[in-house]
C-alpha cells in the first residue's frame, strides 16, 4: 500500500467515523472533554468540573490534596490516563441554555436508571390518569356538572 492511499484510507476513516458520531453519538451536552477554556496542565480537571458542575478551583485543590497525602502515584497516573485517553472539547459547541443545563445534569448515564425512572414517572402518570377517569365518569361529577350548567344559565 503506497503512503498516498494509506492517508487517503485514514482520512476516510476519520471522515467515517464523525459521520458515525452524528447518528450514533449521544445528544447530551454535558460529556466529559478536557477543557480548552479553563486549564493548567491539560484541562482534564477543568473537564471534570464542567461535566459535573464543580468548581474548578475545587477539583484541582481535590487533586493537589490526593498527591499530598500519599496518593501520588494514584493521582498522577489517573491524571495521566484521563489526559490521554479524554478528547478535548470540540470548537464550536453550541452553549446550552441554563434550563438544558439543568435537564441534562439530571439525566442519568447509566440506562438501567434512566429507564427506572422512566418507568415510576409513566406509572404515576398513569394512576393520576385513572383518579381523572374515575372523578369524570362518575355520577357525581355529572350531577355537579348540570348544577353548574344551571346556574350559567339563571346568569
Amino acid at each position: 500500500m503506497s503512503r498516498y492511499s494509506r492517508r487517503a484510507y485514514r482520512r476516510a476513516a476519520r471522515e467515517a467515523a464523525r459521520d458515525d458520531d452524528r447518528y450514533t453519538g449521544s445528544p447530551n451536552p454535558k460529556r466529559f472533554y478536557r477543557s480548552r477554556e479553563d486549564k493548567v496542565i491539560a484541562g482534564v480537571c477543568g473537564g471534570l468540573a464542567e461535566r459535573f458542575g464543580w468548581e474548578p478551583v475545587l477539583v484541582r485543590v481535590l487533586a493537589v490534596l490526593g498527591v499530598l497525602f500519599g496518593l501520588a502515584p494514584i493521582a498522577i497516573t489517573g491524571y495521566v490516563v484521563l489526559w490521554m485517553i479524554t478528547p478535548r472539547e470540540p470548537f464550536g459547541r453550541a452553549p446550552i441554555t441554563p434550563d438544558e443545563d439543568a435537564f441534562w445534569r439530571n439525566v442519568s448515564d447509566r440506562p438501567r436508571v434512566t429507564f427506572g425512572n422512566l418507568k415510576y414517572t409513566f406509572m404515576d402518570l398513569d394512576d393520576r390518569l385513572q383518579s381523572i377517569e374515575r372523578k369524570v365518569t362518575s355520577d357525581e361529577w355529572r350531577l355537579r356538572k348540570e348544577f353548574r350548567d344551571l346556574e350559567q344559565g339563571n346568569n
